[in-house]
C-alpha cells in the first residue's frame, strides 16, 4: 500500500470520531460516520473548455488538490441535537485557501475554536499574527439537529504541502 493511501486509510478511521462524545457515548449514538478523500481533477478539451472531477487519488504530488469528506446519516428513532464532528487534517495537507471562509477550524489542534479570520498563532519569538490557512490543524463542524433518517455530507478542500 503506498503511502498516501495508508494516510487516508488513517484518516477515515480518524474523521469518523465525532467529538466531544466519549467513546461510549459514540457507540450509542444512532449517527453513523463515514469519510473519504477525493482528488480533483482538472482537464481541458479540445476547444478549450474546462472541467474538474473528483476521482480517486493516485499518485499526488505537492500542489495537488483534495477534498475530504464525512458523511453522516442518522439511523435513530429520535433527533440527535448539537451533533459535533471534528476531522484533523493530516500534516501532509493544508486547509486550501478557496474553503469556507465560515467554517469552523482549530490553529491549536482542537484547543481553541474559530473562523479563520478570528484565530491568531504565536510565533515562536512570542509575537502574534493572524492565522492563514496552513496554520489549520482541524475542522469541525456542529450539527444543530440530525433528524430520523436524515443524512448529509461534510466536505472541506485541501492542498498537498
Amino acid at each position: 500500500m503506498n503511502t498516501f493511501k495508508k494516510m487516508v486509510a488513517a484518516l477515515l478511521v480518524v474523521s469518523g470520531s465525532a467529538f466531544p462524545l466519549t467513546a461510549a457515548a459514540q457507540a450509542q449514538s444512532p449517527v453513523a460516520l463515514s469519510g473519504d478523500v477525493m482528488a480533483v481533477e482538472t482537464s481541458v478539451d479540445e476547444d478549450g473548455n474546462t472541467s474538474t472531477q473528483l476521482v480517486e487519488p493516485g499518485v499526488i504530488v505537492p500542489g495537488d488538490r483534495l477534498v475530504f469528506g464525512t458523511d453522516y446519516a442518522n439511523s435513530g428513532d429520535e433527533p440527535v441535537e448539537n451533533f459535533v464532528v471534528t476531522n484533523p487534517l493530516p500534516s501532509a495537507v493544508r486547509l486550501a485557501p478557496d474553503a469556507d471562509p465560515e467554517l469552523t477550524v482549530s490553529v491549536d489542534a482542537g484547543e481553541t475554536w474559530g473562523t479563520l479570520s478570528a484565530l491568531s498563532v504565536t510565533n515562536e519569538d512570542g509575537s502574534t499574527r493572524g492565522a492563514v490557512h496552513a496554520d489549520v490543524t482541524h475542522v469541525r463542524w456542529t450539527l444543530a439537529s440530525i433528524a430520523p433518517g436524515d443524512s448529509g455530507r461534510l466536505e472541506y478542500p485541501a492542498i498537498i504541502r
